[in-house]
């Protein structure tokens, strides 16, 4: 069979099963969407600007496990897609970027669209090829779709020059089986005599800590690392990414830990004597500051990236692989050993986390007359009953959604954690749509994230695409308010919106439903009534308390044990 680089290129798409393309044309991949149009088997999705395209592959990606795939052009196209690439890298997400270039001919003259993709995104995804063979495209795919979803995943781009999708041209067309790079091969397995050592230091523990982090999500750990908790009987904290992976309604899950956690998880970071640290990268938003991180343990690190053991933070044990096979291992040891700590130094310690628990760090005023945030997403939980995906966008909204839907599965929380990408949460939602057309979908975002790419209503007007829309409008940037609050005397330099637009005629125009709710009595039948109706976009416009802050609050420079509370918190009922 002989076929040209364009058609090639949806053959080894079709041999990855990859089911959307999200994408935008242009003149240097016209040869590929001609041949888009000549079959039907990968479907493509005509977003409105590129980093939505690799928003919405990103989203669907997170949310279904398989890579998510985007089509764009050369020069701005590519460079559009640069913060979706950052976005994914940061937090370790599958994505193949396949990106137009201008003919090999053409390379290095100024040509019109012309940049440099592959220097441009050399640090911000785990490896970029420029096609240089149009012989070479089918292995250059195989191997973009193998690094991004082998070892740590991450975000691949593949740069094709236009010459070599030319339907003139053609070549017999063979799609490689499997592929072997001497370069590249991940670990696998822990070596056994750290995991002995690991099983060792925990069962010495008299306050243990399992500090479990997205690793855990995206190697499919979630079922080892719950029967590991529930095996050791020991405390389970999450960071940001890692929401899910063990069920938030387990008694053992303490909660989120660092800036914005629960008191009780942190203040257990910083008393316990072991911590184990599963798919965690102790990040600054979870440590704060490091020279008073977890002062008197013993550390246990648990990641498939060698990079990342001991990169922020030294550890006692290191153990390099796959969380889902060192954790089955530890399991195995356990079972062979039956080992475990001693009963009473462990309830001693879980005395001493319940009385933390009681301080109850998250309470707010739910007698006010006006809306609170967190109202609004606790409601939204109760009557999703914890069962929805939810995206975000990145702020204070991002927050009052983290704390406040309790996540019991695992890929069900979908935000950019890393990098913090504001306009991230509808594109998102938009790829979930397409992995899960039946299930309940939420974008808690705020009216600052929501207009970044708010031209992606058109593409959900499109393709029918519905979900509910939780924008908490305060007027603020919220996030940048609390921190001048804080840190800055109340000098609120550029974070109020003083000329929101009127959202409901926005999102009308679009073909959408809106509503606006400002009182909190119409939360519930709003929620109900967006909930209730399944086959339209449903924009819910909250007017929250403007000055509501997210409590509690490690600043800058504390450490765990330093909180800042909410200084009503005792008042509320």
């Amino acid at each position: 069979m002989e076929l040209s680089g364009a058609e090639i290129l949806f053959k080894c798409l079709e041999a990855e099963e990859v089911e959307y393309v999200f994408g935008y044309p242009g003149g240097a991949v016209l040869h590929i969407y001609d041949a888009l149009y000549k079959q039907d088997t990968v479907k493509h999705i005509l977003v409105r600007h590129e980093q939505g395209a690799t928003h919405a592959a990103d989203g669907y990606s997170r949310a279904t496990g398989r890579p998510g795939v985007c089509l764009v052009t050369s020069g701005p196209g590519a460079t559009n897609a640069v913060t979706g690439l950052a976005t994914a890298y940061t937090d370790s997400i599958p994505l193949v970027v396949i990106t137009g270039q201008v003919a090999q001919p053409m390379i290095g003259t100024d040509a019109f669209q012309e940049c440099d993709i592959i220097g441009i995104s050399r640090p911000c995804v785990k490896h970029n090829f420029l096609v240089d063979s149009l012989e070479n495209l089918a292995m250059t795919v195989k191997k973009a779709f193998h690094i991004a979803t082998t070892g740590r995943p991450g975000p691949v781009v593949i740069d094709i020059p236009k010459n070599l999708t030319d339907p003139n041209i053609t070549i017999p067309f063979d799609y490689p089986a499997d592929i072997e790079m001497r370069s590249y091969k991940p670990a696998i397995s822990g070596t056994q005599g750290d995991i002995q050592r690991a099983v060792d230091l925990l069962v010495s523990a008299k306050k243990p800590m399992i500090y479990a982090g997205g690793g855990v999500i995206l190697g499919e750990a979630s079922t080892q690392l719950t029967a590991l908790g529930r095996e050791l009987g020991y405390p389970v904290t999450n960071t940001l990414m890692g929401l899910g992976c063990y069920p938030a309604s387990d008694p053992q899950f303490v909660g989120m830990l660092g800036m914005h956690g629960t008191y009780e998880s942190n203040m257990a970071m910083h008393e316990c004597d072991v911590l184990l640290a599963v798919g965690a990268r102790f990040d600054d938003r979870v440590t704060g500051q490091i020279d008073t991180f977890c002062p008197h343990a013993r550390v246990i690190h648990i990641d498939v990236d060698p990079a990342n053991i001991a990169k922020n933070f030294p550890v006692e044990v290191p153990i390099v692989g796959d969380t889902k096979a060192v954790l089955e291992d530890m399991l195995a040891l356990l079972s062979e050993t039956n080992r475990r700590a001693d009963p009473d130094a462990i309830a001693h310690w879980w005395d001493q986390i319940k009385s933390w628990q009681s301080i109850n760090s998250y309470n707010y005023d739910r007698n006010s007359s006006l809306i609170k945030p967190q109202f609004v997403v606790e409601k939204y939980c109760e009557l999703t009953e914890g069962q929805a995906f939810v995206t975000s966008d990145v702020g204070q909204h991002q927050m009052f959604a983290a704390q406040f839907y309790r996540f019991d599965h695992p890929r069900r929380w979908i935000n950019s954690g890393g990098l913090g990408t504001m306009g991230f949460g509808l594109p998102a939602a938009m790829g979930v749509r397409f992995a899960h057309p039946d299930a309940e979908i939420g974008c808690v975002t705020g009216e600052g994230s929501i207009q970044m790419c708010l031209q992606e209503l058109s593409t959900c007007k499109q393709y029918g695409v519905a979900f509910n829309i939780l924008n908490l409008n305060n007027g603020y940037l919220g996030m940048v308010r609390q921190w001048q609050e804080f840190t800055y005397e109340s000098r609120y330099s550029s974070s109020y919106v003083d000329a929101l637009p009127d959202f409901v005629g926005l999102v009308e125009a679009y073909g959408h439903v809106g509503m606006v709710i400002d009182k909190p009595g119409d939360v519930e039948g709003a929620l109900r009534e967006a909930i209730a109706m399944k086959d339209r976009l449903c924009f819910l416009d909250f007017r929250i308390d403007t000055e509501e802050n997210v409590y509690p609050m490690i600043e800058q420079g504390k450490g765990h044990h330093e909180m800042r509370l909410n200084p009503r918190r005792s008042e509320f009922a």
